[in-house]
């Protein structure tokens, strides 16, 4: 029997990086993130996790000194959110283009002028053209699950890239739930130790990250695209083989319900993907077909999934928790993208920004306008719900 702890989302992230047997760990405290940081240092104090803890004086330095540890050939940590991400900007860009296989956990909340510290992913969209795997977490269980796989993935000689893992901050980040931990020896056996494709050694000299004239650096761009579409055969082989070892199956690139037989859809991620999907339950229990699609990955985008889910579909939704001050969201734009071409309506909805809440109506309510979607009815291409006062 696994022991089982109540744990907030951000404790099994670092519970997560525990039993990955993480060896180094800059990093730079921000809310809604610091309790992740504050966990791991009270399991290296205490014995349990032997790491060492780097505190940086910013988030640029910190991911700076995670890239120069990874580099070594250590498995490396790092964690931060919304600002943090955004100062990180720079150095982000540098570990998938040196395939340095670093795991970051982002804690999303909102960005800029009038920001909060409650979620939205307009820090983590902002930065998925980086080169970065990104994937959304819907619950604590997944956080930490997500955390043993990102390393299986990151990795894989055939990947060996960096991964992004997002949860919803103060929702998903402080809120505690029941979490199943595994055995230690039941990780070690999926997550071997680390062995780096290229590593700096004195006793072995050689260049990374230099600079690079026009005749070589279109190709390590394209080669960089390449890398990152071979993920995505790698991510679901690990869930299946992470569902055999730990009981437990996560989804793959998507995890799709009650879609089979049905006539309109949504997709969501995050957290409200748990609430999407009690308001699907209570319109089948009214005889509506309709279904649910939880995108689980942002890069590698999965585009042959999506295909395959949606191509029976009269209309699908498409949830955003993020604008591009573009009119429309960007997952919207992704999967439209994607499904070019299909001849399937399909809408875009943002609604939770800023940590604004998300109901059960409120996804009725985007169901609603894919009902007259699928009937031919004009409805908007892009509708803001739960907006106050006259828009």
């Amino acid at each position: 029997m696994r022991p089982v702890k109540a744990l907030t989302g951000n404790a099994a992230a670092a519970y997560g990086v525990k039993l990955s047997r993480v060896e180094v760990i800059p990093n730079y405290p921000i809310t809604p993130q610091t309790i992740i940081i504050e966990q791991i240092a009270d399991f290296i104090n205490d014995g349990e996790l032997d790491a060492d803890f780097i505190p940086a004086d910013s988030e640029h330095s910190a991911m700076s000194m995670a890239i120069g540890a990874a580099a070594t050939g250590v498995r490396t940590f790092c964690a931060t959110a919304s600002h943090g991400l955004a100062l990180m900007h720079e150095m982000l860009y540098v570990p998938p283009q040196v395939r340095l296989p670093i795991v970051l956990v982002n804690v999303n909340r909102s960005l800029g002028a009038g920001s909060g510290i409650w979620v939205e992913y307009n820090d983590s969209m902002a930065e998925r053209d980086s080169g970065w795997m990104q994937a959304y977490a819907e619950d604590s269980q997944e956080v930490l699950d997500m955390v043993i796989q990102a390393y299986r993935i990151a990795e894989d000689p055939r990947v060996v890239l960096p991964f992004m893992l997002c949860l919803d901050g103060f929702i998903l980040s402080h809120t505690v739930e029941r979490v199943e931990l595994p055995e230690q020896d039941e990780v070690d056996r999926f997550l071997p130790k680390f062995k780096p494709l290229n590593r700096l050694d004195p006793k072995d000299p050689m260049c990374m990250n230099i600079a690079v004239s026009p005749a070589h650096s279109m190709e390590m761009r394209y080669q960089l695209d390449r890398q990152m579409d071979s993920a995505r055969k790698v991510i679901i082989e690990i869930n299946a083989e992470f569902a055999k070892a730990f009981g437990r199956s996560n989804g793959g690139l998507i995890d799709t319900y009650l879609m089979e037989d049905a006539e309109t859809a949504l997709i969501t991620l995050g957290t409200a993907t748990s609430t999407a999907r009690v308001a699907v339950d209570e319109l089948r229990a009214e005889g509506k077909k309709v279904g649910l699609i939880k995108l689980r990955f942002m890069r590698p985008f999965p585009h042959e999934e999506l295909k395959k889910a949606t191509k029976h579909l009269k209309a699908l939704g498409v949830f955003d928790r993020s604008i591009s001050a573009n009119r429309f969201g960007p997952v919207f734009t992704e999967v439209r993208n994607s499904l070019y071409g299909s001849g399937i309506p399909i809408t875009d909805h943002i609604a939770g920004i800023g940590g604004r809440d998300l109901k059960v109506a409120t996804f009725k309510e985007m169901f609603e306008v894919l009902d007259g979607s699928a009937s031919g009815k004009k409805v908007r291409e892009c509708t803001w719900h739960g907006l106050r006062g006259e828009m």
